[in-house]
């Protein structure tokens, strides 16, 4: 009788600077018996010394790149299902096995986990902004912001067609249509928000850079829009006339962003640093 041979899940994990939180992640990964490839790219700091204490497959990128980091792992990888995570998000080998076993639906092409937001000593305007963000409808079904991203080989082929964006994980989910993708409740990401004000906006003004690039490449017709509609909001202050007070912060964060944004330039990466802490 022929053995059956269980598929090799791979993991890539793209990592710039991380070499104070790629721990953490990995202390969750490493004995799982996944083929697992951390890319440093363009790093200063001890991430890929970090990343080899682990035992786990290292290839260093000398460009600051995660496009490039993630050609590399995928060169680098060994099988599918094939997981793209963060190096500052934790994840364990269960919630791996999760989103593996979920595209094995019919018709699920691609799938990421539920966000857990780690709010410990955040300030009050950050707890505000997020708790309007996560009610979006938007952010509830999409599968960017989430710093993780599992596809089959079917839904790899459509991945490898996109072009290099700031929004990587937000082209990445618009590329499906919404019932080619799936949000794994039994799969948990721990995401690390900013820790300040500042870091909350240079986070923000990357994302609606990343969106605007998205928009100008003609990108995600299959998932629908990323844009939050004043409709959105408009009901969600209906439902619950208490959240009036977050809403307007909401709206001033979003403003500032697109006003930093357009001040800056798109080929600016502001990296929210205090989350690394």
């Amino acid at each position: 009788m022929r053995a059956i041979i269980a598929p090799v899940v791979s993991i890539v994990i793209p990592a710039h600077d991380e070499a104070r939180v790629i721990g953490r992640l990995l202390s969750r990964l490493a004995d799982s018996g996944f083929d697992i490839v951390v890319v440093p790219n363009g790093c200063t700091d001890g991430t890929a010394d970090v990343a080899a204490s682990f035992g786990v497959r290292v290839v260093t990128s000398p460009e600051a790149s995660k496009a490039e980091a993630l050609r590399l792992g995928d060169r680098a990888a060994r099988g599918f299902p094939r997981v793209y995570v963060d190096a500052d998000v934790e994840l364990g080998a269960d919630d791996v096995r999760a989103l593996a076993a979920a595209l094995d639906r019919p018709g699920v092409l691609a799938a990421a986990p539920a966000r857990v937001l780690d709010m410990t000593r955040r300030p009050w305007p950050v707890r505000w902004y997020y708790d309007v963000w996560t009610r979006l409808p938007e952010v509830r079904r999409g599968l960017f912001g989430r710093g993780v991203i599992a596809v089959g080989a079917d839904g790899h082929a459509r991945l490898a067609r996109l072009p290099g964006v700031m929004a990587d994980d937000l082209a990445a989910s618009l590329a499906f249509a919404v019932d080619e993708r799936a949000v794994v409740e039994a799969a948990r990401v721990l995401i690390h928000p900013p820790r300040t004000w500042g870091d909350l906006l240079r986070r923000r003004t990357r994302a609606v850079t990343g969106v605007a690039q998205l928009e100008e490449a003609a990108l995600g017709q299959a998932g629908g829009s990323a844009r939050t509609s004043v409709r959105d909001l408009a009901a969600m202050a209906s439902r619950d006339p208490r959240l009036l007070p977050r809403l307007a912060l909401f709206l001033t964060v979003t403003l500032l962003a697109r006003w930093r944004a357009r001040r800056s330039g798109a080929a600016t990466w502001q990296r929210d640093e205090s989350s690394r802490a």
